[in-house]
């Protein structure tokens, strides 16, 4: 069966419907609904333990759901492993980068390109003879604007390159849609704002989902945002109501 996505815009491309994980006791996540269309551009916020990386987890496939569904393209994929997702049009980053420190920039794409591809075990043959994958390469980091880093090494780059090559990398599966998890984690006031600059270019047809402890973050990128609480949403709404709820404030915003 074929694993790409259709092309009609009226369709969601991701849909959660009742989706619950429990470990043993503790309900990390109860009864989350969710509908993401392309273009989508929306945001996942709570205090720590609120369930929003179990969250991604189970979007991604990392853990099996307790109950509900998760649905790519209005197909039923909660049972699928997290590669037969990115195949269907799921990219991911985490909180920590997964980074090669002493390879450039380059390197780093084009082992990212390569490793998604069904010759990944062919080792006999040069890299430098897959023309294509260094012309994907090529244009990914230039809509980054990154090809003048290209031959940087990643250690010396710094945590906010680092970490907008990260997004780099999840783009090389071509991507319908792009689950960040906290990419302005442990960067600075500057860096934070270039990382919202990064995220405010990509394709707008691309659909986003992020969960961000950075506030100025989520309500300069995000078009819409869910308010986590116990595993449960609380609220959701524009960036406007969510940061003049008295019930966002109490629970979460004014703990900060």
């Amino acid at each position: 069966m074929s694993t790409q996505p259709h092309s009609d815009a009226g369709q969601p491309v991701l849909e959660l419907k009742g989706l619950s994980k429990s470990f043993g006791g503790l309900h990390a996540v109860r009864d989350v609904n969710l509908r993401i269309m392309p273009g989508d551009r929306k945001a996942i916020i709570g205090p720590n333990g609120a369930g929003k990386t179990t969250l991604f987890n189970l979007i991604t496939g990392i853990h099996p759901s307790t109950s509900g569904q998760v649905l790519l393209f209005e197909r039923d994929v909660t049972a699928w492993s997290s590669h037969k997702r990115t195949a269907l049009g799921m990219a991911r980053t985490f909180q920590i980068t997964h980074l090669f420190p002493k390879l450039t920039v380059l390197d780093n794409v084009l082992l990212a390109i390569k490793g998604l591809r069904p010759t990944k075990f062919v080792m006999w043959q040069f890299l430098s003879s897959y023309r294509d994958v260094y012309a994907k390469a090529h244009g990914l980091l230039e809509q980054a604007n990154f090809m003048d880093r290209k031959d940087t090494e990643v250690r010396y780059l710094s945590h906010g390159e680092q970490r907008q090559l990260e997004i780099i990398l999840g783009l090389a599966s071509d991507p319908k849609i792009l689950l960040l998890d906290e990419p302005a984690a442990g960067l600075s006031s500057g860096e934070s704002t270039e990382m919202t600059r990064f995220l405010q270019k990509l394709d707008r047809s691309l659909a986003i989902l992020l969960i961000e402890h950075d506030m100025d973050v989520v309500f300069d990128v995000a078009d819409e945002i869910s308010v986590l609480h116990f595993g449960a949403v609380l609220e959701t709404g524009t960036p406007k109501q969510i940061h003049s709820s008295k019930r966002v404030q109490e629970i979460y915003l004014g703990t900060e």
